[in-house]
């Protein structure tokens, strides 16, 4: 009979006994994550403070970012979606030590990588932040040259400066994040190319008249 029921207690014994040796971990692991939780939110205040001191808010709203975000329903502006990301890499980092003193090594490696990832996707927010910017510089540089110059078109080739450049920085930002890569690139290229190929056809086919009376008009003939 004693054999019997010590044959058993003894599982319900081994599992307090790990139950003992884990909660302490546990208690520990939730502390640092309650800790980071914390440091999260006081680095996402600092952090929104810090970017609207330096105007970097109004570079993204000059940028049209912030317009772009509320056309597609986002109430945020990019400076708080930055805020935000720095606020979850402070709260994914903290689950990460959370669970590794854990040993919980599968939900530790998949945060890593989600970890790893944020920094890309700040830096790829801050390269098309600026580079749009850059884009509106040199669109309404573009513009303003052409109309003292008397060009025709300046609206026109001050638009298609910007797009050229917004699209090289997106192009950019994608290849920081490791998205797309070489398909990203020759698919960039078969674009331009049959861009290139479609007004090659309309100024050597079909397009002569117009083809002429657009270079007159930038470039007209000196009359004797």
């Amino acid at each position: 009979m004693s054999d019997t029921l010590s044959f058993l207690i003894e599982p319900a014994r081994a599992f307090l006994v790990h139950v003992g040796q884990m909660l302490p971990r546990v208690l520990i692991a939730i502390a640092v994550v309650v800790v980071g939780w914390m440091v999260a939110k006081i680095v996402r205040f600092a952090t929104l403070k810090g970017l609207r001191a330096v105007n970097f808010h109004v570079l993204t709203q000059r940028a049209g970012m912030d317009g772009f975000l509320h056309d597609g329903g986002v109430r945020a502006d990019t400076t708080e979606i930055l805020a935000l990301l720095l606020y979850w890499l402070v709260v994914l980092a903290a689950l990460v030590m959370g669970f590794n003193l854990l040993d919980l090594s599968y939900i530790t490696d998949l945060l890593m990588r989600v970890v790893l990832f944020v920094p890309k996707v700040l830096v790829a927010v801050l390269i098309l932040a600026f580079g749009a910017y850059f884009a509106r510089f040199v669109d309404n540089a573009i513009t303003v040259y052409c109309r003292n110059a008397h060009i025709q078109d300046a609206e026109l080739l001050g638009r298609v400066a910007r797009y050229a450049i917004v699209t090289f920085v997106v192009l950019i930002a994608l290849d920081q994040m490791n998205i797309g890569g070489d398909i990203v690139r020759e698919t960039f290229l078969i674009i331009v190319a049959g861009i290139v190929f479609a007004l090659a056809l309309a100024f050597g086919l079909g397009g002569k008249d117009w083809a002429a009376e657009f270079l007159e008009r930038w470039w007209p003939r000196r009359r004797r």
